[in-house]
């Protein structure tokens, strides 16, 4: 009879180069300590499959108070100022004058006036008609943008904002909407 010649064991030869495995804890037996770095300290633990697995709950942050839930304060000078701007634009055959009422709403204003106008130089008349009327009431204009394209002009009064579009831009910037829960007066 023909014996079978076993497979010879080959020796693991262990080289610097090869890379070590950890010895496996046997059961029974409680892993060895860890080892402590210079100074005392102990190595961080690395999380084990277990821990990757717990979910932390999200930070939640105190909310903070919302815009709209300051106290309104009556402003019988702004409200004034934002009517006189209205005329003064009716004057130069504004189309769809609105004011809106945005006191506790907006920190930057306590009234906005929105009106269109057919064409660039309209919406500049407007403007020009909304300082002629206020300079001599001893009101300046604070800030004046959109100067060179013309179709979207802003004029900051302090406690008044007016914006005066070409009826295409007012159209798609539809600030009506961003103020929909402002109430509204109409002008005509």
């Amino acid at each position: 009879m023909a014996t079978k010649k076993k497979p010879a064991k080959k020796s693991a030869s262990k080289s610097k180069s090869a890379p070590r495995s950890k010895p496996k804890a046997k059961s029974g037996k409680r892993p060895a300590a860890r080892k402590t770095l210079k100074g005392g300290r102990k190595p961080p633990r690395r999380a084990g499959p277990l821990k990757s697995a717990v979910k932390k709950k999200p930070r939640t942050r105190a909310k903070a108070p919302r815009p709209d839930s300051r106290p309104v304060v009556e402003n019988e000078k702004g409200r004034l100022l934002a009517h006189a701007m209205g005329e003064a634009v009716l004057e130069r055959k504004a189309l769809d004058v609105v004011i809106l009422d945005v006191r506790g709403k907006a920190s930057y204003a306590d009234y906005i006036v929105l009106a269109s106008g057919e064409s660039q130089p309209q919406v500049r008349a407007m403007a020009e008609a909304i300082e002629a009327k206020l300079k001599p009431e001893g009101n300046r204009v604070l800030s004046r943008e959109g100067e060179s394209p013309g179709s979207w002009l802003l004029l900051d009064y302090g406690d008044v904002v007016a914006h005066l579009f070409e009826q295409e831009a007012r159209t798609f910037y539809d600030l009506e909407g961003l103020w929909a829960d402002a109430p509204r007066v109409q002008m005509k």
